[in-house]
């Protein structure tokens, strides 16, 4: 019996691990009750986009090949430092929590911001929803909208760049 048991546990846990892949989903959680005493509480998950900076670090390491390279060399190891990870950026505005952005403050109204306009602290930027919950993300500073990293109605994690401003 215990082994049967055990089968079963095994393929509802692959079954999770196959909709975790199916719906491109990072995290699972379920818990199973069988009895007062019995239960069984799985945790799948799977590491996706953390790894993207790491990658994105790596062209930042060809501008010191380059300085050692010939002056030849030097505007073609220019365009990776251009496409360098928006979340360095001095002027980035980052998501505080994870959920859903949104730049408009309801379907069919006008956007929050704009590129070029121009800000000041405070200044309501986009809405990030979690959990039900409308979350305004204010401007730490005045300046200008240089560029707007996300659409409307995107996923956003924790830490993940919105914004430009200078």
């Amino acid at each position: 019996m215990t082994n049967k048991a055990h089968d079963a546990d095994v393929a509802f846990i692959k079954a999770l691990a196959e909709l975790l892949r199916e719906n491109d989903l990072t995290e699972l959680q379920v818990k199973r009750e069988y009895g007062d005493d019995d239960s069984l509480n799985v945790r799948v998950s799977r590491q996706t986009a953390v790894a993207a900076p790491v990658q994105m670090q790596v062209p930042a390491a060809a501008p010191v090949a380059a300085a050692a390279a010939p002056a030849a060399a030097a505007p073609a190891a220019a365009a990776p430092a251009a496409s360098e990870d928006p979340a360095s950026h001095p002027g980035a505005v980052t998501s505080p929590m994870v959920g859903t952005a949104y730049l408009q403050p309801e379907p069919g109204a006008a956007s929050f911001i704009s590129v070029g306009q121009q800000v000041s602290e405070g200044d309501t930027l986009l809405i990030v929803e979690a959990m039900k919950t409308m979350n305004h993300i204010p401007s730490p500073k005045s300046g200008t909208v240089k560029r707007i990293l996300i659409e409307d109605g995107a996923a956003v994690e924790f830490g993940t760049p919105l914004v430009i401003l200078e």
